[in-house]
């Protein structure tokens, strides 16, 4: 796909991975709305990134938000050709000290956010799907934790092998209305994520920037080409 002058949503855009990617579209030619709860980062982002980044205050756990949100991309955009859900958090602890709060945030962030924004954003980009056989490209940032599981990660595993049969599915569904699914697991990356969990990263992660650029790949990708999955590690985690 050729990003100039595509109409991009990326969801947690306020810091870490979202807020790179954001800035990795705008700077290929996309208008990128960028959804999260914290609206004082959204404006400070737009006034690094300047006029092609959107701001959209949304709370993807909440349906009415989510509608609202993708109403202002429709009418403000006038399409939807990239959709990336990349809102996600994790809460780390043995299964019979997980409270029930701890276990619905992460489901709900997760696995619901993912199912709320892709269900607006399919209807858009069928209609769009031109003779190339190309309506819109959507990108779930699952992780490593969706393929294998691991003691203390109970609900993160639970919520992020989620994603990885949500988005399996999907991709299986929407194809032949020209729209690309594709499911990323990530290890660990350089972002706040582990302050939020509780626990620390690996001594050499990934880096935000070299996400975003496997993900500018995908979607760079020609047409009539379905990169379905990608897994990506560090190198040396332990140096």
């Amino acid at each position: 796909m050729d990003l100039t002058d595509s109409v991009a949503v990326v969801t947690g855009a306020s810091a870490g991975l979202g807020a790179h990617l954001a800035r990795t579209l705008a700077d290929r030619g996309a208008t990128v709305f960028g959804l999260a709860r914290s609206t004082d980062k959204l404006e400070t982002l737009r006034d690094e990134i300047g006029s092609a980044f959107h701001p959209v205050a949304c709370d993807v756990r909440d349906e009415d938000e989510v509608a609202a949100a993708f109403d202002e991309v429709r009418t403000v955009g006038g399409r939807i050709d990239v959709l990336v859900n990349n809102a996600g958090l994790g809460q780390f602890g043995p299964v019979d000290e997980l409270s029930v709060d701890e276990w619905d945030v992460q489901m709900d962030t997760n696995v619901r956010g993912v199912f709320l924004c892709t269900r607006e954003a399919v209807p858009t980009m069928r209609a769009q799907n031109d003779d190339r056989g190309f309506g819109g490209h959507i990108v779930n940032v699952a992780s490593i934790a969706g393929l294998l599981g691991n003691p203390n990660l109970t609900a993160y595993n639970a919520s992020k092998f989620g994603v990885r049969g949500f988005s399996e599915a999907l991709m299986k569904e929407v194809r032949d209305d020209g729209i690309r699914v594709t499911c990323l697991y990530p290890g660990s990356i350089d972002t706040n994520f582990f302050d939020v969990a509780g626990v620390d990263k690996t001594d050499h992660p990934l880096t935000p920037e070299d996400v975003a650029a496997t993900v500018l790949h995908v979607l760079e990708a020609p047409a009539n080409h379905l990169i379905s999955e990608v897994v990506l590690r560090p190198l040396r985690p332990r140096g």
